[in-house]
C-alpha cells in the first residue's frame, strides 16, 4: 500500500514546474510527495511550499523545501493532498488526520488540487469512512444537537464522538479546536450536507470538500489512473 502511496505522489509531480507556488497536503500520502519534492528541490528545482499542518512543516523543512503562508502570498498554483475517500464526482472526506481547516483554506487558495490516493480511497457513495467536524469546544452540546438535526433534514443519521488522541485526551487540531467524528455510512446528497454543516455557528469546519479537488490520482495493482473533475455545462 504504502508503495502504492508513493507512485500516485510521484505521478503528480510531474505536474510541477519550475517557479511555482505550492500547497503541500497532510498524511501518509501527501509526507510521499513532500519527501519526493524534496529531492527534486535538491536537484535545483525551484518552488515554494505552503504546509496545511504543523507535521506536514517539520517534514518539508527535514526535506529542505522553502515555505512560506498565506499571509505572504495570496495564491497557489497546485496544492497535492491526499484524501480518505473520493466518490466518482471528486468530492472527497478528509480530516482522518486532523487537519481539515487548513487543507481546506489552502485548497481554496489554489487554482488546482490534485488528490492523490491508492485506490482503496475510490468509493461510489462518500460516507464509509466516518465524517470529521471540527467545532468549537464551547458549547459543544448545542453544537451537537444542531449537527443531529442538519443530517435530519439532509436524511443522515449515525453516531457522533469527540476523537480521542493516542493518550485518551481529547485530540486538539493545530488550530485548537476539537473533531467530532460521524459514522454516516452512506451520504447521498454531499453537496446539501456540506452547506447544511457549515450554517452552524459551532462548526468551525467539516471534512466534505465539494468542488475543489480538479483530478485524482490512483495507484492500484493495474498501475495508476487520472481522473479528471467533469466541468459542468457552461464552464
Amino acid at each position: 500500500m504504502d508503495q502504492l502511496k508513493r507512485q500516485a505522489a510521484a505521478r503528480a509531480l510531474e505536474e510541477v514546474r519550475d517557479g511555482m507556488q505550492l500547497g503541500l497536503g497532510t498524511g501518509s500520502t501527501a509526507k510521499h510527495f513532500v519527501e519526493l519534492l524534496g529531492e527534486r528541490v535538491a536537484a535545483g528545482l525551484k518552488v515554494i511550499g505552503v504546509p496545511t499542518s504543523e507535521a506536514t512543516r517539520a517534514d518539508a523543512e527535514r526535506c529542505g523545501v522553502p515555505l512560506t503562508t498565506l499571509d505572504e502570498i495570496d495564491h497557489l498554483d497546485i496544492t497535492v493532498d491526499g484524501a480518505d475517500e473520493i466518490d466518482p464526482e471528486l468530492n472527497l472526506i478528509k480530516g482522518g488526520g486532523g487537519a481539515l481547516l487548513r487543507e481546506k483554506i489552502v485548497a481554496a487558495a489554489s487554482d488546482r488540487m490534485i488528490v492523490i490516493a491508492d485506490d482503496s480511497k475510490w468509493v461510489p457513495t462518500l460516507g464509509k469512512f466516518p465524517l470529521p467536524i471540527e467545532v468549537i469546544p464551547f458549547g459543544l452540546g448545542a453544537t451537537r444537537h444542531a449537527i443531529e438535526k442538519a443530517f435530519a433534514a439532509c436524511g443522515v443519521s449515525g453516531q457522533m464522538a469527540v476523537r480521542k488522541a493516542k493518550d485518551g485526551h481529547v485530540f486538539v487540531t493545530d488550530g485548537g479546536h476539537w473533531i467530532v467524528d460521524a459514522q454516516l455510512g452512506r451520504i447521498a446528497d454531499p453537496a446539501s450536507l456540506a452547506r447544511a454543516l457549515s450554517a452552524i455557528p459551532g462548526v468551525v469546519e467539516h471534512g466534505l470538500f465539494i468542488g475543489l479537488a480538479s483530478s485524482a490520482v490512483l495507484a492500484g495493482g493495474e498501475g495508476i489512473r487520472v481522473i479528471e473533475r467533469r466541468k459542468p455545462k457552461g464552464d
